[in-house]
């Protein structure tokens, strides 16, 4: 049986963007397993009462990871670093489908290592710019801040962002690059006010 994941913030005690990670969890049981039944992240999270162990005392944010199928299996929390990125490749796969958070990400791993010398990669699907190996994309036009209609995962942290309507839905292709300032990388971990940001130029084809 496949299995899926759901990864949440966890900073100073609070679980971040809760509600939304619920909402996924539930709709991909019911949709891969025929669950109806909905499962509480809240509850259960508050229930485990959770103390990540102490790895260093500067690290505060964790990455609290569950691992579900029909039922939650697994619940640990890792120390998590804000990651260094600077360079992105573009890479191209027509019949990649990541529409559910599996744990299973060999055909993203596999456009991973075509990166070369870049940190990471950017995803191109019938001829639209999708993601990064592990992260939703922001672009900045000067005055507005978009992100691609068709993603391959739609994450958490972008759904937050477009229900309070601080980005917009665009298609966006390689050749649209030159009319950005700048792409922002989001996803669960990264929040838009980190400001996780690569030059257009340190884009690479």
């Amino acid at each position: 049986m496949c299995q899926l994941l759901e990864t949440i913030r966890y900073e100073n005690g609070q679980f971040h963007n809760l509600k939304r990670h619920t909402a996924r969890l539930n709709r991909s049981r019911k949709m891969l397993f025929g669950k109806e039944d909905e499962i509480d992240l809240e509850k259960i999270l508050l229930k485990k009462n959770p103390e990540p162990p102490e790895v260093s005392k500067q690290n505060d944010v964790y990455k609290c990871r569950i691992i579900y199928a029909k039922e939650i299996e697994k619940i640990e929390f890792i120390p998590y670093p804000l990651p260094v990125i600077r360079t992105l490749k573009i890479v191209t796969d027509n019949e990649i489908d990541y529409a559910y958070k599996f744990t299973d990400r060999s055909r993203l791993q596999q456009l991973y290592n075509q990166r070369g010398e870049c940190d990471d990669i950017l995803i191109v699907k019938n001829g639209l710019l999708t993601d990064t190996y592990f992260a939703n994309i922001l672009f900045y036009n000067g005055k507005n801040w978009v992100t691609p209609a068709h993603p391959l995962l739609k994450g958490t942290q972008r759904q937050y962002l477009l229900e309070t309507n601080q980005i917009v839905l665009v298609d966006i292709r390689p050749t649209d690059l030159d009319n950005f300032q700048n792409v922002r990388l989001i996803n669960a971990m990264i929040r838009f006010e980190d400001e996780l940001d690569i030059k257009i130029e340190d884009i690479h084809f």
